[in-house]
Formats: structure tokens, sequence, C-alpha cells
């Protein structure tokens, strides 16, 4: 860094950026701040809907006549445009609060379930959907197509949950 400090650890790294004059404005901000928590929770909502929408699929809950292959297709562009607005106004949530949301064990725990997340879709698509060929258009999928569904499914709510309550400080030191 140009200051001549040393980052050893990811706290000294956050206590850098908070200190930045970026950090402080986006998070002193009377508009900025709010826009970006809200577009982050908008895409999410798009995010997170279609990806249920695929999760319940994949259970064989619902949508049992469309092949999932027909379903994905029409669904990854929202989910993926959804995922990544989401994933910039995360960061820029991240930058404006940076020391106390790295403190948060809700973060935390968001940050280990989002890898898990990314995990079980790699698993899925090393696995299961390799051979989807088989049963793209079966209304039943198989086991571990349910598995990854279901996972995700509980996944994506421990994000939300925990995503929720970074917001409060109950656990925060004084």
């Amino acid at each position: 860094m140009s200051d001549g400090v040393e980052y050893g650890t990811l706290l000294e790294l956050c206590q850098w950026l908070e200190s930045t004059s970026w950090s402080i404005a986006l998070h002193e901000s009377i508009w900025a701040y709010p826009l970006v928590e809200s577009i982050h929770v908008l895409t999410l909502c798009v995010f997170l809907g279609l990806t249920v929408l695929l999760d319940l699929r994949l259970l064989g809950w619902t949508l049992r006549e469309v092949p999932i292959t027909r379903f994905s297709q029409r669904l990854l562009p929202w989910t993926v445009g959804g995922f990544a607005i989401m994933v910039v106004t995360g960061a820029l949530l991240f930058y404006a609060i940076p020391v106390k949301t790295y403190l948060n064990i809700f973060f935390r725990l968001k940050v280990a379930f989002l890898i898990l997340a990314g995990v079980n879709v790699a698993v899925f698509q090393f696995t299961a959907y390799r051979s989807i060929a088989s049963w793209d258009a079966a209304p039943n999928p198989p086991l571990r197509a349910k598995v990854a569904g279901g996972v995700s499914l509980a996944l994506w709510a421990g994000i939300v949950i925990c995503g929720r309550m970074i917001a409060y400080n109950w656990f925060d030191k004084p």
C-alpha cells in the first residue's frame, strides 16, 4: 500500500477500507447507502425467487411437466443478472461498513453459506446434471437432483436470515 502500512490480517484490511474517503462517503450518504441496500434486496428477490422455482422443480414439487433444461435456460439470464447485481451491491454494503460487518457473526455465517451454495451448484453440475438427458423431462428427478435442490433451498434460507441479522447490533461489542 502506498502509505507504507502493512496489512497482515483481514481486520487490518477492513480498518484501512473503513478509513477511505469513499467508504466514509457511502456509509454517511443520505441517499447512496439506502439506494444500494434497496437494490441489493430487490435483486435478491429476483435471484432468490427464480432459484427457489428451479429448486422446487428439481425436487419434483412444481412445474413437473416442464423439462428442467428448458426451464433453466429461460430463467438463467435473469438469475445470473440478479446474482451479479446482488454481489456488486453486497460488496458495496460491506465496503461502507467493513469493520462492523467483518466482526459480525452473521456476516461470517452468510459467507460460509454462500461458499457452500457455490459448492452445491458445482457438485450438482459435475454429478446429476451430467446425466440430465436421461431425466430432463421426468416429473420426478433423481435423488441427486432432489438433494441439490433441497440443499440449495436450505442454504439460501440461511443466507437470507443471516443477511437480515447483519443489520442488527445485538452481538456487537461496545
